[in-house]
């Protein structure tokens, strides 16, 4: 028997469900789905919070990178747990944490219960995402038909962060910004209930008595800070430069700590050895980059229609559905490509149209007109952020084998959600540094304001810009040519 046969028998579960593909695809896409939506459900609805929680709008920002901040921090610990406790298990417990922090989200009555809930979703959400996008790896062979799977969730992955503005505009106007939450519920623990009678558990073939706790925490730890201390470098008043540089410092030895843990660890949270594949190294780099251009885009592009064009939150939500309905087609033809030719080449086309979208928003005017300013640049998005999303996925893994799949899924969501919230940060100190010099030059005149808001938002989409652009020069240079193929990788020694 072979190496790789050996691994699928002793990884098979003992029972379970009938395997049903389509049904599978479906139960883990819906999962998966509802994770990233919350990424971008909250944007269109801010300026409401902002209002009735009487938040300021530096703080307005841990609301979405709170949940991005968890998610990312616990990803890989999760993709780990999964491997050792069981997938489906996990998937259960992130789904019911999730419904019950959205309930808590919905009823919150300050900032902070807001925000802290928002973290005990992220923390959900890690459980689901690992757990969700291991499984598919685990029943979709490499190849053709894992591709095909990984395309599909890719593509739900990528229109989730869109429909999520489009629905929380709705949702925002109709029965109040709490919706956006509320709506978690019934699904949470509905899809908990029915997971045992749609997917099989599934476990890592090397079982192991040993865990890498003190790893896990570590870097754990060490991502939750860093997302924390850039959030930090953004403040109403003056700077807490004491925070800011200790912050950085405890980053570094807790990273430093972490380096040092796995290269001891009989059994790592990271084996090292999984970086050999480009590909993987390469996919990244660019999910943290390619989620930093579209979480900015969604935070600042709902102010500024907003804040600056006087969208109602409907009307926002609404100007993102075109954005949707091409990314929905960007990814439907990216998946069916990908199947055929490199995952290189869609990646580049899809980067380029996304910098090019972003580059647009940086020259919209102040009395920008949707049809001629927002909606070309919002098309040219939404095809490239679709285009991109899937052979990102199948980029990150290629190549790999089902022992891995858990730590693989860890590493590609650790670095969308790390890559979201480390981007905004990035995006909101750079275009909130001049708000205070903004603000005073404006004197209070309407006019002068509306000016000086677009100012601030204009450079936050140049960031956006510049990651995707960025990620583009990353594909070119270091992403290798893996063409689909029906037949798993020889394990190399």
């Amino acid at each position: 028997m072979s190496v790789q046969e050996t691994l699928r028998t002793s990884a098979a579960p003992a029972a379970g469900p009938a395997r049903r593909p389509g049904l599978i695809l479906a139960f883990l896409c819906l999962a998966g789905f509802m994770t990233f939506l919350d990424v971008s459900i909250v944007n269109v609805a801010l300026p409401t919070i902002e209002d009735e929680l009487h938040i300021s709008q530096t703080t307005l920002e841990y609301v979405v990178t709170t949940y991005g901040m968890v998610l990312g921090g616990f990803l890989l610990l999760s993709g780990r747990l999964a491997d050792t406790f069981g997938r489906r298990r996990m998937l259960q417990t992130g789904l019911v944490l999730f419904a019950l922090s959205s309930l808590v989200a919905g009823i919150g009555q300050n900032a902070w219960m807001l925000i802290a809930s928002r973290g005990a979703q992220g923390l959900g959400a890690a459980f689901i995402a690992t757990s969700a996008l291991s499984l598919l790896t685990v029943n979709f062979e490499e190849g053709a038909e894992r591709n095909k799977a990984l395309g599909a969730w890719g593509a739900l992955s990528g229109l989730a962060a869109v429909v999520g503005v489009t629905l929380g505009g709705i949702l925002t106007d109709g029965p109040g910004w709490r919706w956006v939450f509320f709506i978690n519920v019934p699904i949470g623990l509905i899809g908990a209930l029915l997971a045992p009678k749609v997917i099989a558990e599934s476990k890592s073939a090397e079982r192991t008595r040993s865990f890498d706790l003190a790893g896990a925490v570590s870097l754990t730890a060490a991502l939750i800070l860093l997302i924390f201390t850039l959030g930090q470098t953004v403040s109403d008043g003056d700077l807490p430069y004491g925070r800011i540089y200790g912050g950085f410092a405890l980053v570094a030895l807790l990273l430093i700590a972490f380096v040092v843990i796995e290269r001891r660890a009989a059994n790592p949270l990271i084996p090292f050895s999984i970086f050999r594949r480009k590909s993987l190294r390469a996919a990244n780099v660019i999910a943290i980059l390619l989620l930093g251009t579209c979480v900015t885009l969604f935070f600042f592009a709902s102010l500024f229609l907003q804040q600056v064009l006087d969208y109602s939150a409907m009307r926002t939500g609404f100007a993102y559905v075109p954005l949707a309905l091409l990314t929905a087609v960007g990814a439907g033809v990216a998946s069916q490509v990908v199947t055929k030719v490199a995952a290189k080449p869609v990646l580049m086309v899809g980067l380029a149209l996304a910098t090019a979208g972003m580059l647009m928003l940086w020259r919209a005017p102040v009395d920008a007109s949707y049809l001629t300013d927002i909606l070309p640049a919002f098309a040219l998005m939404g095809l490239g952020l679709g285009a991109s999303f899937v052979p990102v996925q199948v980029s990150a893994f290629a190549g790999s084998e089902e022992k891995e799949s858990g730590l693989a899924a860890g590493l590609i969501n650790t670095a969308q959600e790390v890559g979201g919230a480390l981007g905004l940060a990035v995006a909101a100190t750079w275009a909130f540094r001049r708000v205070a010099e903004l603000t005073e030059k404006a004197h209070g005149v309407p006019e002068l304001v509306n000016q000086a808001r677009t100012d601030v938002f204009h450079d936050a989409f140049l960031v956006g810009g510049v990651f995707a652009a960025v990620a583009f020069l990353v594909t070119a240079v270091l992403l290798p040519f893996t063409k689909a193929t029906g037949e798993p990788p020889v394990p190399r020694g």
